[in-house]
């Protein structure tokens, strides 16, 4: 029988020699310099705005401490800047930012996690191309969608009656956190889900070999082998809670308290830049110039948060061959 030649296998290229056949691709292919130039532009561009936002943000944030002391943005806790007394203390608006931030964390991390451990584990193949997209299909609804459900089912048909109408009032933090809740579940269950799949089949077939349930597999195998992309899908969820908008200033509120009380009614960093921008304030004011200050503390924790991602997820990375 004839035996089939052996392929010829191309010795990897690095360095120089990967520079010299990629001036020799694009000589060959001219086409490919214009999609690498329109690849270029885009990130410049990108550069370009993200630098001017930068400078703006931070521009008229510097004119706000000229009238007002650093010391008393961030070191008191009483945000009246509409009001006479006017008081800039940003305390206020953060403790509203992470109360709903807790409560909404508080149910959809368990339940995202339930969510996405029985689709990677427990769930038939059919079932799971039926739950995942309807799931998924959640992060599609518009934010001014579930902040008018908060408003019209959970606080008047849920949560008043269940509760005392005397005890929750119309508008309340915990009517906010259900609904971004479940406005967080697809990012928390989908990503984790993903990252579980992607465990190798070997890992799970020896934990099988040595007697162990499924259970037990999915707790001590899949999750700490997939713990990075389950922190990643967490972080995510945080970044967004933390710059939603809409749900908070309708559903929450707009009186600043410095409060964990889930049925008090509050007001976020977003929730009040929404209640400048909308005109409450005009151009060149205190209160004006304050928008931009509460904007740099959000960028900050955004910031915070994404360089964290980074670390944790570098940390608790698994490589497998």
């Amino acid at each position: 029988m004839a035996q089939l030649p052996a392929r010829r296998i191309r010795p990897a290229l690095y360095g120089a020699e990967l520079e010299v056949q990629m001036r020799r691709s694009f000589t060959r292919h001219p086409f490919e310099k214009v999609i690498v130039g329109g690849l270029w532009l885009c990130g410049i561009v990108s550069l370009i705005t993200t630098l001017l936002i930068i400078e703006t943000l931070f521009a008229e944030t510097i004119e706000f401490f000229r009238e007002v002391s650093i010391v008393e943005f961030l070191f008191t806790a009483n945000w009246q800047p509409l009001f006479e007394p006017e008081e800039f203390g940003i305390w206020e608006l953060v403790s509203g930012t992470f109360n709903v931030l807790f409560w909404s964390l508080l149910i959809a991390l368990p339940l995202g996690l339930a969510a996405a451990v029985y689709l990677s584990e427990y769930a038939h193949p059919r079932t799971r191309a039926i739950l995942k997209p309807v799931l998924e299909a959640l992060a599609g609804v518009p934010t001014v969608v579930y902040a008018f459900f908060a408003l019209t089912v959970i606080t008047t048909d849920v949560l008043r009656p269940l509760l005392g109408q005397d005890r929750v009032p119309i508008f309340n933090s915990l009517s906010a956190s259900i609904v971004m809740a479940i406005m967080i579940l697809p990012t928390i269950a989908s990503v984790s889900e993903d990252a579980m799949s992607n465990v190798p089949r070997d890992l799970r077939e020896a934990a099988y070999g040595l007697g162990s349930t499924r259970l037990e597999v999915a707790a001590r195998v899949v999750f700490p082998a997939a713990l990075s992309g389950v922190i990643a899908a967490v972080l995510l969820a945080i970044a967004r809670v933390i710059g939603e908008t809409m749900i908070v200033a309708v559903a929450a509120g707009s009186t600043p308290a410095l409060t964990l009380n889930p049925l008090a009614s509050i007001q976020t960093m977003t929730g009040y830049m929404l209640q400048v921008g909308l005109g409450d304030a005009g151009r060149g004011t205190i209160q004006y110039t304050s928008l931009f200050a509460v904007a740099s503390m959000l960028f900050i924790f955004t910031f915070i948060t994404n360089v964290a991602a980074t670390v944790i997820i570098n940390r608790f990375r698994e490589a497998y061959e």
